[in-house]
């Protein structure tokens, strides 16, 4: 899929797609080496206090249905002047049985209001949703200040859910992971080209391929070969597969931010298959590696439940019981006000938001089987299309 990946700089944005995963990387199949012992050992390297707020569920105990808050941001770090925004937000939601996991996508630019944050002197307003993190960041809020009040924000939206736990990666954890595990196994739904990854095509050299405007591609440099995912199934490299989830701007259906969400549910899944099926968990060896390496990537935040209560509760969900869910149906639904653009959530979408407070998810999906995303069995189809025949993708080799 391209040459070997050469050390460059990344976009923090990505940190969530390892969240899910490396949770339940060390959950299925009940097979930990060591037990809660070894957990707690590494559990002071991954916990975190505080981080949700108003949002924090009450209690001691996970015995009953779970939300998590995943978050990818935006850390500019050579621009500060641009802030810190959550560009990926994605509830999980745990039923009471602990047989599955829900994860649904919210758009970064849903439009919602943001409470005041008086710990950052944040005054509150309406705003896309993405700015909610860099309300609470400011002004010494930091990351713990940025979830929180993103956390207040997505629980104001769905009329008052309670979230039991959040997390954020880095991608120098999340790389090194992927790495340990040899990769993983993903299928492409559409043709995308990457903005971020190319090759000069007279020196070899990696760099950027697109001339930007605005945050926006707008033409080839010179020489520049962008990075190109054809539909069909491959065994990628961490490099790859991080490329790939970040794309939302040259996807072949134009289905933006959309498509870029349904991949990043596509990863995790993925990611947990093949922890699950390289015989991981039953390696000692390999489990402290992970652990060691969970350690660099997860910033969790766990509410005061204890890392192997979360393992251990969470350990019987497979990823075949992880179902990825869609708002709005995958279709842009915007709304212009004062020159801006924000997504508008539709009636389903916030009926959604209502099943996950009420733990009745299931039962919602099985009345609403439109909202399930693709798999990536079968390749995407456009934002509005009524998929009919959709070609099955084909596996590769490589």
């Amino acid at each position: 899929m391209g040459r070997k990946r050469r050390k460059r700089k990344d976009p923090l944005w990505a940190k969530l797609l390892l969240v899910v995963g490396a949770l339940l990387l060390v959950t299925s199949g009940g097979g930990l080496i060591g037990g809660k012992l070894l957990l707690d050992h590494y559990s002071d390297k991954i916990t975190h206090e505080g981080g949700l707020g108003q949002a924090a569920a009450e209690g001691n105990t996970i015995d009953g249905p779970i939300n998590l808050l995943l978050v990818g941001i935006d850390e500019r770090v050579d621009n500060t002047a641009m802030g810190v925004r959550a560009d990926s937000i994605i509830i999980a939601h745990v039923p009471a049985s602990h047989d599955a996991v829900y994860l649904t996508s919210i758009p970064r630019d849903t439009k919602v209001r943001i409470p005041v944050h008086p710990k950052t002197r944040f005054d509150g307003g309406t705003d896309k949703i993405n700015a909610a993190f860099q309300g609470g960041f400011q002004n010494g809020g930091g990351r713990d200040g940025g979830l929180e009040l993103l956390a207040e924000t997505v629980s104001a939206l769905a009329g008052g859910l309670k979230f039991n736990g959040a997390a954020i990666v880095n991608f120098d954890g999340f790389k090194g992971l992927v790495n340990a595990m040899g990769g993983v196994h993903m299928c492409v739904d559409e043709r995308v080209t990457s903005i971020h990854t190319g090759w000069n095509t007279k020196t070899g050299k990696e760099g950027v391929p697109y001339n930007f405007a605005n945050d926006l591609p707008t033409t080839l440099k010179p020489n520049m070969r962008p990075q190109i995912y054809e539909v069909g199934c491959y065994d990628m490299e961490a490099w790859e597969a991080l490329d790939y989830v970040r794309q939302r701007d040259k996807l072949a259906n134009n289905d933006g931010d959309y498509g870029r969400q349904r991949h990043q549910q596509q990863f995790i899944k993925a990611m947990v298959k093949k922890a699950t099926s390289a015989g991981v968990i039953a390696n000692p060896i390999k489990v402290t590696e992970m652990l060691n390496k969970m350690g660099d990537a997860v910033s969790f935040y766990n509410n005061n439940i204890l890392l192997a209560d979360w393992i251990f509760t969470l350990k019987g969900i497979s990823p075949d019981q992880m179902v990825t869910l869609k708002v709005n149906n995958g279709d842009f639904h915007s709304e212009t006000t004062g020159g801006r653009s924000y997504e508008i959530l539709d009636d389903t979408a916030k009926e959604l938001l209502a099943a996950i407070v009420r733990d009745d998810v299931g039962p919602f999906v099985a009345a609403h089987p439109e909202i399930v995303n693709n798999n990536a069995e079968q390749a995407a189809v456009a934002p509005g299309a009524t998929p009919t025949k959709t070609p099955t993708v084909k596996a590769s080799t490589r």
